[in-house]
């Protein structure tokens, strides 16, 4: 699925603007930034595409001049980071990445301590926030432990895959957005928020160039949220069947499993045990990219529909106030009023 095709709950954006309120800065400047409407952020069943995600980040990010988003007990100013970054980047393993990232912050910053440890065939990167009550929605403790893994990830080439998360706070009410975030299961009220895997894993080399980071920071947060979501086996195989498919609105189970070489009987029974189902899979996709398409300010809603293999522009429209509750017409509408 190309990266255009994700999108993110409204959940996250109106958590970063409800920290941007509390620390005074201007909300109007943020929204216009991001291209997002104070009518779309009050509807939390809404979402948005990585791309505005992003630009609403790096908008608090500089208003604030704050990295923690207003978010730590103290403020971590921007550019740290990259500071960070342009020294680990010169590592020649993971070990040495995560031995650095940690020893930096903890050095430079009192809102966080970081720790890495060996225990066994286990390695365990963890953070303790000094003052958990200034994340009271849990944004930074996520946000922080996605960037721990997909950093370090980007920098050795391939994915470091994680045995588990963990969160010092109960599971949240938008628990299902964590398998879009995480490639692994998510454990809760634990002693410490970390990340585990293979201790294995930290012998990997570096392989990316200082060059190469200087790229990555330009487009940061951007590739941190677009990276291809995680899902189980055969969740990510009908996905990745319906992204190569050439008639998606024509795409059954049937088809689905004859090219996965399976019975239908057999993908049904395989995806329910992975907590999906394959309509649910599908509709997922189509609500993503009609997302993606109606920020496509030249793009009408009648070609929308034809693109995502509606017959008709009132079948599309039926079908993304179900999945959305709002018309399309009313969400581009809200999305251009800044």
């Amino acid at each position: 699925m190309s990266i255009e095709r994700y999108s993110i709950s409204m959940h996250f954006p109106r958590v970063l603007m409800n920290a941007a309120r509390r620390r005074g800065l201007d909300e109007d400047v943020l929204l216009a930034e991001a291209g997002i409407s104070r009518r779309l952020l009050d509807n939390p069943h809404l979402r948005i595409t990585p791309d505005q995600f992003s630009r609403l980040m790096r908008g608090v990010w500089r208003l604030g001049d704050d990295e923690f988003l207003g978010m730590g007990s103290q403020r971590c100013r921007q550019g740290l980071f990259a500071l960070m970054a342009k020294q680990v980047v010169r590592s020649r393993s993971l070990h040495s990445v995560y031995y650095k990232l940690g020893h930096f912050y903890n050095l430079v910053n009192d809102s966080l301590r970081l720790d890495l440890k060996v225990e066994g065939e286990e390695a365990i990167f963890s953070m303790a926030l000094s003052d958990p009550a200034q994340d009271p929605d849990y944004l930074l403790r996520e946000f922080l432990l996605l960037l721990w893994h997909r950093f370090p990830s980007w920098l050795i080439g391939q994915r470091i895959p994680l045995k588990y998360v963990a969160f010092d706070h109960a599971a949240p009410e938008h628990l299902a957005e964590y398998r879009l975030m995480f490639p692994c299961p998510a454990k809760f009220e634990q002693p410490t928020n970390c990340l585990v895997f293979e201790a294995r894993m930290l012998e990997a080399p570096v392989v990316q160039t200082p060059e190469a980071l200087a790229n990555h920071l330009r487009r940061a947060p951007i590739d941190w949220f677009t990276r291809p979501a995680y899902y189980p086996v055969y969740t990510r195989r009908v996905l990745d069947h319906l992204e190569r498919s050439g008639d998606l609105a024509g795409a059954t189970i049937q088809s689905t499993a004859a090219a996965l070489h399976l019975t239908e009987r057999t993908l049904r029974r395989r995806l329910c045990a992975e907590g999906s189902s394959f309509q649910a899979l599908k509709d997922g996709m189509r609500r993503d990219m009609a997302i993606h398409y109606l920020t496509q300010p030249s793009l009408p809603i009648s070609q929308v529909a034809r693109q995502l293999g509606f017959s008709e522009p009132s079948a599309f429209t039926r079908a993304f106030k179900q999945w959305t509750g709002e018309l399309p017409k009313t969400y581009r509408d809200a999305a251009r009023k800044m």
